[in-house]
């Protein structure tokens, strides 16, 4: 990508956002450099205004922003950076520099089902998701079925603790076998949306 680093004096402000939760961690600012260095390292590396410096976010407090994704706007001036941090993203300790708390939650099915999909396409071998793509149609569907017995047992006769185990299973297999499909946990949710009244 082509990006315009001559708008702010050589820098470009970028967002970083947590990959997985999709909370918005924190703002900074790369020049090329930086830029460069966090493209060949793997992880975000700024340009510190106040230290006239490169900075990786972490090198002195090991909490580092590992990108998995680079995006840039329309005008190719900002960049929003999609990262897995291993720690808190503010200096204060905060999970964000907003104040917010970073914890998984509902949006976590979005990068399940990015993965889910990104399996699907590669099929690397000895992967379970890559087996049940293997397996075809019927199989998945019948494994479906089993993990919605287990999860009504469990409903019934069980813990909470078990029942969430079983449940997780039972939408993990729904979203492999909506995938095989060419659908989406997402076309689920457009059509719960559609349904739903105030």
């Amino acid at each position: 990508m082509e990006l315009n680093f001559k708008k702010m004096d050589g820098l470009l402000p970028v967002i970083v956002q947590d990959a997985q939760t999709n909370v918005v961690l924190m703002l900074g600012f790369m020049n090329e450099e930086a830029y460069n260095q966090t493209l060949e390292k793997k992880r975000v590396t700024f340009y510190s205004r106040t230290k006239q410096r490169l900075w990786t976010k972490g090198e002195t407090s090991g909490n580092f922003l590992n990108v998995v994704q680079i995006q840039t706007d329309c005008d190719n001036d900002t960049l929003l950076i999609k990262a897995n941090p291993t720690g808190p993203a503010c200096h204060t300790g905060n999970d964000t520099c907003f104040g917010e708390e970073n914890r998984d939650g509902i949006s976590f099915l979005q990068y399940l089902q990015d993965f889910i999909t990104k399996r699907y396409r590669e099929k690397p071998a000895g992967s379970y998701t890559t087996s049940l793509f293997e397996k075809g149609v019927n199989r998945m569907a019948q494994k479906l079925g089993e993990e919605a017995v287990e999860t009504v047992i469990e409903a019934t006769n069980g813990t909470k603790d078990k029942l969430i185990y079983e449940a997780s299973d039972l939408i993990y297999h729904l979203m492999v076998l909506l995938t095989s499909k060419g659908l989406s946990i997402n076309d689920i949710a457009k059509e719960l949306k559609k349904r739903h009244k105030e």
